[in-house]
Parts: C-alpha cells; sequence; structure tokens
C-alpha cells in the first residue's frame, strides 16, 4: 500500500467509512466500509470492495447484480479517517433498484430555523426526484451509444444512424431552427421542449463523431 494508505486512521474495529460518489454527475451514492484489505483489493483490482459489518466478510460491489463501480480517485478527509471514492456507477447503486441509496427525504426543515428533522415526514422521492444536472445528459447518451450498437429495428435513434451524417446534422439544423422560433415566440415551455430535443440530437451527432460527452464538458472547463 501506498505511504497515504499507511496514514488513514481506521476506527478500533479496523473500518473505515468510505462515501461513494459518481464521478461524472457528482450525486452521493453509497454510504459503506472499508478494512485495509477490502481497500487494497478496491486500489488493485480498479472496482469498490467493502466490508460487510452484519456478515463480517468481504463484499464486492456489483459480483452478483452486476452493477459495479469503477473506481476512478479516491481520496481522504483532512482527519485521514474517512474516505471519498469517486466512481462510473454501472447500474444502479441500490440494492432497492434506485440509483442512489439516498434516495429519502427529510422535510420539515424550515428557512432560517434550526429545526430538528421530523422521522415521521420521511418521504420516498422515487416518482418526484429529478436526474442530476449532467446525469441525465449521461444516461441519454449511453442509450444512444447502445443504440449505435445493437440498431434495434422501431428505434428512431437507429433511423437516425442508418440514415448517416447528412441526416443526423439535417436533424440538428432544424431542431436548432425549432429553438430560435420559441425564443422568438418568448415561450418557454416552448424553448425547452426544442431545447431537449438539439440537446438529444446533439448527444446522437457527438455518438457518430465518437466523442463523449465528457470531451465537451472538458472544453467548457477549459473557457470558465
Amino acid at each position: 500500500m501506498s505511504c497515504e494508505v499507511n496514514n488513514l486512521k481506521f476506527n478500533a474495529d479496523g473500518l473505515i467509512p468510505a462515501i461513494v460518489q459518481d464521478v461524472r454527475s457528482k450525486e452521493v451514492l453509497m454510504l459503506a466500509y472499508m478494512n485495509a484489505e477490502s481497500l487494497h483489493k478496491t486500489l488493485e483490482t480498479g472496482e469498490t470492495w467493502f466490508y460487510s459489518r452484519s456478515r463480517q466478510e468481504l463484499w464486492h460491489k456489483g459480483a452478483t447484480s452486476g452493477n459495479i463501480q469503477k473506481v476512478k480517485e479516491v481520496f481522504y478527509d483532512c482527519d485521514a479517517d474517512a474516505l471519498l471514492v469517486m466512481v462510473e456507477q454501472q447500474g444502479v447503486a441500490c440494492h432497492t433498484g434506485e440509483k442512489t441509496c439516498f434516495h429519502n427525504r427529510v422535510d420539515g426543515i424550515k428557512e432560517n430555523q434550526d429545526v430538528q428533522g421530523n422521522c415521521s415526514q420521511v418521504r420516498n422521492q422515487t416518482t418526484d426526484r429529478t436526474p442530476a444536472g449532467a446525469e441525465i445528459l449521461y444516461e441519454v447518451y449511453d442509450v444512444i451509444a447502445d443504440r449505435y450498437v445493437e440498431r434495434p429495428e422501431g428505434s428512431y435513434t437507429t433511423y437516425l444512424f442508418n440514415k448517416g451524417l447528412d441526416k443526423i446534422l439535417k436533424k440538428v439544423g432544424e431542431e436548432a431552427a425549432e429553438v430560435i422560433i420559441g425564443a422568438k415566440n418568448r415561450n418557454k415551455a416552448e424553448v425547452v421542449y426544442e431545447v431537449a430535443d438539439l440537446l438529444y440530437h446533439l448527444l446522437v451527432l457527438l455518438k457518430e463523431q465518437d466523442i463523449k460527452p465528457d470531451d465537451v464538458f472538458a472544453e467548457l472547463g477549459k473557457r470558465r
């Protein structure tokens, strides 16, 4: 293990909490515990391994479900007693089928007041929770990438790829024009709808050109 790992402070049970975060969307996916061995296996394999306090054994995230986590970076906090693991999540992180384990929200927080969370007001956010920021772009891109390979019949995305670059470019131009018309009409709902169409067709174009959203985000980061 590296010098940094040797400096980590494991608790009396030999464990250290590990917060797992999506490297792309920055969404917090789960909290689990690692011991020295599971941390070593995580660093060695590039996939997350944890220690189960209930079963008292190591477990490989996604070994059964297929929802593995590809580790991109690992950080530790200022006290060296907690880890932040940045991953590319394949599938969902939560055993309930949710994208993240943190899908329940405690309501009752009042502005400018210190209020204790009311357990009676904990509710599941499955039905009204909006995907975080860029996450939905990645999800749509991943579906488009699957369509590019599999080319299922009846898929509009398949149709675009089969027709080729000129058709894709034509659609990008048409959707850009629709955004302009919506904006000129001062119609917010129309602009939102047409921008969504434009973003979809731009993602199709990116895939056709073998460009990933990360490449665009990196360019934006340079300009910021």
